[in-house]
């Protein structure tokens, strides 16, 4: 659900595959994508609550650059240094992914009372709009990953793993091509789980919102924001506990396979990523 964070495929970007993110960049430009709606696709805010919703940006994203951020820099540092010795490994890479889900659970708690602020400040039409935004966002997703056939989805999600390893890691070998062809073959129908917990996620969050003055609203909110994981569907729930299982598996077997020029491009973009953190302002007045 994370468009998410939400937070932080190779290395690097196996956090960003389990997380449904590609750029690192969101996680301290645009906390608001850390919940599982983009306020600027779903809700239209009037004058007010737009100047409401800036100043507290403003403030979470201080909070983040000058808390945050130092922790990313030190865990780029471990990725690297994994890369660099050549010992990427299930445990490994099952640490890493665990830190950058801390990371993600940290946001989360921060933001959430802005959210349930502004949320409360809604009114019916509003609710409504984004309500009938929420159903379109899904018919969208239901149209382009269950309506084509089962071949055609695996064919979708063996290119878009593909595509992000390739700005990763630089084209794969034939061999590497193979190996994410049978990742994506094994997945079968995760498109069904994860498009499903995500109806099921969108439900709540609407009947919460519609009974937004109620004593249990901010609980509700907090659950639908920080433990989403107590509503996931059985379903879902297996589903990405194999989808993890099977992202490890295929970065530990493409990272064996790779070559010189491709893990020289892997530490290139984590240089980079690391160069765009150290740069930011906030993080270079943060004490050491």
């Amino acid at each position: 659900m994370l468009r998410r964070l939400k937070l932080l495929v190779v290395l690097l970007a196996l956090s960003l595959v389990l997380a449904g993110c590609n750029r690192v960049g969101l996680a301290y430009r645009n906390l608001d994508v850390i919940i599982p709606w983009t306020l600027s696709d779903y809700l239209d805010m009037n004058a007010g609550q737009k100047s409401w919703f800036n100043d507290n940006l403003k403030a979470h994203l201080a909070w983040h650059c000058t808390t945050q951020l130092p922790g990313y820099v030190d865990w780029l540092d471990r990725l690297q240094q994994m890369a660099d010795n050549r010992e990427v490994s299930d445990a490994a890479l099952q640490a890493r992914t665990a830190e950058a889900k801390q990371a993600i659970g940290e946001i989360a708690r921060q933001i959430t009372p802005s959210a349930i602020e502004l949320l409360q400040g809604l009114d019916d039409q509003q609710v409504q709009d984004m309500n009938n935004a929420l159903a379109k966002d899904l018919r969208k997703r239901q149209d382009d990953y269950l309506k084509p056939s089962l071949a055609e989805q695996i064919k979708a999600r063996a290119e878009r793993m593909s595509k992000r390893l390739d700005d990763w890691i630089g084209p794969l070998s034939a061999s590497q091509q193979s190996r994410v062809n049978a990742w994506s073959v094994a997945l079968g129908e995760q498109n069904q789980a994860w498009v499903g917990n995500r109806a099921r996620w969108q439900a709540h969050f609407i009947a919460a919102v519609q009974q937004r003055h109620d004593a249990d609203f901010p609980q509700k909110i907090e659950q639908l924001l920080v433990d989403r994981e107590s509503l996931w569907t059985p379903q879902y729930r297996s589903a990405y506990a194999q989808t993890e299982t099977a992202a490890r598996s295929l970065i530990v077997d493409l990272m064996a396979e790779s070559t010189p020029a491709q893990r020289q491009k892997l530490t290139r973009k984590i240089d980079k990523v690391r160069s765009d953190f150290q740069s930011l302002k906030c993080l270079k007045s943060t004490p050491s």
